[in-house]
Formats: C-alpha cells, structure tokens, sequence
C-alpha cells in the first residue's frame, strides 16, 4: 500500500514538523494538549477517538457552544478525526494499518490498558519499528504507583503544589489552573521532537514517558532547591516571592498591581518612586536578605502608599523609573489585552456546528517555519471515511465497517 499522504488544507501546513504523522489516543487535557502543539507546528495530527462516546471531554456540559464542549473545542483544533472500537478486532486492525505509517502514537490510559487490547508498545513496534510510541500516565510506567490513574488535582497534592499554594495558615489550595495536565502535555510534545530528531538521525522509535506527577513536581524548582539545602519544606507565600522581596501583588486605589523588586538596583528605584527613599537605608530593608525577614513590614508599609493612586498612576510611574510592574488581569482582559493580540495569542475559527469560536493561540513562534490554526476541533468521526479512504479501504469495506459499528462517520453513518 502506498503511505497515504497528508491532507492538504489551504495549502500545505508551513510548520517545523510538517510531515509528521500522529495518531492521538489520548484524551482529556494532557494528552490532547500535547497533540494540540504539535499540529499547531505542522504535524497531520489524527484523533482516535474511542467507540462509543469519543474523547470524555466532549461530555464536559458547561459552557457549550451551540451544543458543542468549548473545553473540547479548545484543546482539539487542528486535528483530524476519526471514531474507532479498538475492543473490536477489526477496530485493531484499522490501528495497526494505521501505525506501519505513523510516525508518532500517544496515549494516556492506565498502564496495561492497551496492552489488554493487543496493542501494546511491543506489537505496535514490531509493525512499526520507527514508531515513537508517547505514554503520558499518572505517575509514569513504572515504581510502587505506576498502575494508579491520572488526575491534575491528585498530582498537584502529591507533588507539594498545593502547599506553597494560597496564603500563609490558610488550607491547602489548587493552582488556579491545570499546571500538571497542561504542562505533562508540554512535557510530552517535547519529548516527541526529541525522538523525532532521533528518529530522523537514525530511523529508530522509543517510548516516551511523562506523568501528571512530574509535570507537577517539575514546577518546584525553587521549592526543592529551599527543601534540599535545608531540610525544610517551604510553605505559601500568597503572591510574594520565597527567595526575593519585593516582589508580590499590591492593591491601588482601584484595583491590584504586580510590582517586581528582584534585585537590589530595582528595590532602590522602588523605594524612590514610592517617595521614601529613606527605605534604601532602613536596616529592616537594605538588603534583600533584611527585607525576606522582614517581609511583613515592607508589604504594610508599601501597601499603605500604593493604595494611595489608582493602577494606571503606578504603573506609568514604575515602568517610567525601569522597575518590572503590571496590572493583575482577569482572563478577560489578558484574553482582550492589544499585546496578546499582537502575539496572536487569540485565534479565530469556524467549527461545523458550534459556529464561530475562538481560540488559544500557540505561544512559539517561528522566523521561517511558522505555526498555523485554520482547523477547529472536529466533530466525532468527522474525518473517519476519508481517513479510512487514504489507508486503502474502499467504498464497500468502509460501508462494511461502519454497519458492524467498528467506525462510526459524523453524518451517523451515511
């Protein structure tokens, strides 16, 4: 059989990684997110979606976009899509047709699970020797909790995030976000280049493994650096910075503002524009050290001056003297701001059913290979008879698998 080739859209994808194939298995967050960069960077990203139901996020209720998952939608554009029952034999063989061509599988069940369905890494590689087979797991492939399932709020407690998060003597608390899912995801689309350049010098495929866990764990960077020359675990600082002050959220007469001192010239341009300068010889606050024992002092006395002027009044002034400072935004207004704009970081597009929608934007950029978004998330089996089409099966054998419920098209079977 012939490769079958990648789809052309409005012409071809102008990525770094045009040309590579993925087969997404996985769902939810992780997983598609590491999907999500790679088709923004150019890769023919193919969401297998499981029979019946597809991918759990699409039963995410609220908020929906004309009956659509926007959680769905936001982590699926740039995807085709297929729907599949691989507890079907011939579901299985429509994957491992699939595979002799693929450059890259990802995954993000239980270890064992697709073993149990006889498509584990040793099959798979043996079909495809050069296949990077991507595993993103709750706590990785192996140790005592290898077999336990992934959740972002369970991975953020594990790894101690969630006491460093929140105010000093308040109750543990969960990062604003889903830092473990989000950046697993990241963590395993950089793994896939990895291998890919690999793969590209040498024609062999691997395993690459992440975990909910060490995405969270990855993140303590500063903490473990306190916990391992000390013997102490650091616990919440609120907004403030655990090594430098000042460097935390105050509130203006009209709302708050960031105000970063990281190092001891901007502290003195601080203690300026504030107007007490007398602070830069204070001995609570001469030196960075003075000030993190002295943390509370300086917080109340800066508070009481910056409550005094309204945001814009600040951050002009700061930002006139060379000091870090920016306002604390909803996600609206980060979303709406014209420098996110700029970037590109709000994408528009057009889904078959839930209409216009916007979109996260990719935040990498290239000087000659950019990235591009011109696909919204597909339907369930939106693209299951043209894939099927290019992998060689005809009219009949596709008419054959959709009545036996092997696949299942969008238009519900016609």
């Amino acid at each position: 059989m012939t490769p079958p080739q990648a789809t052309a859209r409005a012409g071809a994808h102008p990525g770094p990684l045009a040309g590579m194939r993925v087969l997404e298995l996985a769902q939810i967050m992780a997983g598609p997110t590491c999907g999500m960069l790679l088709a923004d960077m150019g890769a023919d990203v193919i969401k297998v979606e499981k029979l019946p139901g597809g991918d759990d996020a699409r039963g995410y209720r609220e908020p929906r976009v004309n009956g659509v998952s926007a959680p769905f939608m936001m982590l699926n554009r740039n995807k085709r899509g297929m729907a599949l029952n691989l507890k079907s034999a011939a579901g299985r063989d429509v994957l491992l047709r699939m595979v002799r061509d693929a450059d890259v599988l990802t995954e993000n069940y239980r270890r064992g699970t697709l073993e149990k369905l006889g498509l584990g890494y040793d099959v798979l590689s043996s079909v495809n020797p050069g296949l990077i087979y991507c595993a993103v797991s709750g706590y990785g492939r192996d140790g005592p909790f290898a077999d336990k399932g992934g959740f972002d709020l369970i991975a953020q407690g594990f790894a101690g995030l969630m006491s460093i998060t929140g105010e000093p003597g308040g109750p543990p608390a969960k990062d604003g976000n889903s830092v473990a899912d989000i950046n697993a995801g990241i963590l395993a689309a950089l793994g896939v280049c990895a291998a890919y350049a690999h793969k590209l010098k040498t024609g062999e495929g691997q395993v690459v493994d992440t975990s909910l866990m060490e995405a969270a764990l990855q993140q303590t960077y500063w903490h473990a650096a306190i916990y391992f020359a000390t013997g102490v675990s650091p616990g919440p600082t609120g907004s403030a910075h655990l090594l430098t002050a000042p460097y935390q959220a105050y509130r203006a007469k009209d709302g708050w503002i960031n105000i970063g001192g990281a190092n001891q010239a901007n502290w003195e341009r601080i203690a300026d524009v504030l107007g007490h300068p007398e602070w830069r010889d204070d001995p609570r606050f001469v030196t960075n050290s003075a000030r993190m024992q002295n943390i509370d002092a300086l917080a109340d006395a800066m508070s009481a001056v910056v409550a005094t002027r309204t945001k814009a009044e600040w951050i002009e002034a700061f930002d006139a003297a060379g000091v870090p400072v920016g306002p604390v935004h909803s996600i609206g207004e980060a979303l709406e701001h014209p420098q996110t704009r700029a970037r590109g970081m709000v994408v528009d597009l057009v889904h078959p059913q839930a209409g216009a929608t916007k979109a996260v934007g990719c935040p990498v950029h290239f000087s000659k290979t950019p990235t591009r978004i011109d696909r919204a998330a597909p339907m369930l089996g939106e693209h299951t008879r043209a894939l099927l089409s290019e992998y060689g099966y005809d009219d009949a054998a596709i008419d054959a698998l959709v009545a036996e419920g092997v696949v299942a098209p969008a238009d519900g079977g016609r």
